[in-house]
C-alpha cells in the first residue's frame, strides 16, 4: 500500500478495540469491506458517511489486499 494510503488506516487500542479504522474515526475497515461486499456502491458509502473521502475507500481495499498477501498456505504431506 502506498504511504499516502497507509496513513489513512489507523490502529488504536482505544478505538474499536484496536480494529483497523479509517483515520481514527469509528468506521472500521471491516465495516466498509462488508458494505462493499453487500453491493453498496462507493458513491452510496461516501453519501452515507460524509466524513469519508474517496481515498479512504482506496485505502480500505489496499489494506485488505495487503493482509491477504501476507497469508501463507502450508501443505501438509499425507
Amino acid at each position: 500500500m502506498s504511504t499516502e494510503l497507509s496513513t489513512r488506516i489507523t490502529v488504536d487500542p482505544g478505538v474499536l478495540v484496536g480494529k483497523p479504522t479509517i483515520r481514527g474515526l469509528r468506521i472500521s475497515v471491516e465495516q466498509i469491506l462488508h458494505t462493499l461486499a453487500a453491493g453498496i456502491t462507493p458513491e452510496e458509502i461516501l453519501a452515507d458517511y460524509p466524513e469519508l473521502e474517496p481515498a479512504d475507500l482506496q485505502a480500505v481495499i489496499a489494506c485488505a489486499a495487503d493482509r491477504i498477501a501476507e497469508e501463507r498456505v502450508y501443505l501438509v504431506a499425507r
